[in-house]
């Protein structure tokens, strides 16, 4: 099988004020004397190394702060390690649900959105638009495809974004969490779409808290912990182990 990403030797760090309220006096005074003003530096990820394969089905879990959407960033090349190499392979669609709505704007409606993020990425006015009607369908948005999606509830942003990443049928699909809002009947119908997709060769990789979810689904789960790999292994070992760790 042929790589998607090769990750290798990446580590992304921030820096952070240990301090945080502080006077503009102070703050200049620091500057002129070339004081490091409090600063501290986070490492969301170090030395990660992974290899994901063309039409896996990855799953990556950790404890809140443990570096898993950082990692999906690095996969989009949002966050670009300074220590480190991200290889992702070339003529790649990419579609991530990093966040809920990332990328839509509020006053412009579902329909604008799809225009939007259709064009960037790479489609034709009118390839967007012979994919509408499904989209409309898909989502259950009804009239409210039509409306500007700052009065839309959780769940419509939701299915707006996953719709509108699935439908263009991706190479590659990044899902945070996202799947979580919604009616059951959605997620179920989410689900076999993320299926059809895998059939077709589509690579996915998500990260959740759902654990069942992911030993069902996922033929392997990464596990993070304080930005380093714990694990990564078939289901069922890396959740036993997590668990364990969790709850000891």
């Amino acid at each position: 099988m042929k790589p998607v990403f090769d990750i290798r030797n990446v580590t992304v760090s921030f820096n952070f004020c240990a301090v945080r309220e502080r006077s503009l006096s102070y703050r200049v005074s620091n500057w002129l004397k070339r004081n490091p003003d409090d600063r501290k530096t986070y490492a969301a990820l170090s030395n990660i190394n992974i290899t994901i394969n063309q039409g896996e089905m990855v799953g990556i879990i950790g404890r809140n702060g443990s570096g898993k959407s950082t990692l999906l960033r690095v996969f989009t090349r949002v966050i670009v390690p300074k220590q480190g190499t991200v290889v992702v392979a070339k003529e790649k669609t990419i579609a991530p649900l990093l966040e809920l709505g990332i990328g839509f704007q509020p006053d412009l409606s579902g329909e604008e959105n799809c225009f939007l993020a259709g064009s960037l990425m790479g489609f034709s006015n009118h390839e967007i638009k012979s994919k509408l009607k499904g989209i409309q369908e898909f989502a259950e948005l009804g009239d409210f495809f039509y409306e500007p999606i700052k009065h839309y509830s959780s769940g419509m942003y939701a299915k707006l974004a996953f719709t509108l990443a699935t439908d263009v049928e991706p190479d590659v699909l990044l899902i945070d969490e996202v799947l979580g809002v919604g009616d059951a009947s959605f997620a179920q119908k989410s689900l076999q779409r993320i299926e059809e997709l895998l059939q077709q060769g589509t690579t996915v990789v998500i990260v959740s808290h759902n654990l069942e979810f992911l030993r069902m689904q996922c033929k392997r789960i990464i596990w993070l912990e304080q930005g380093k790999i714990a694990m990564d292994d078939e289901p069922d070992r890396v959740i036993e182990a997590y668990n364990k760790m969790i709850f000891s």
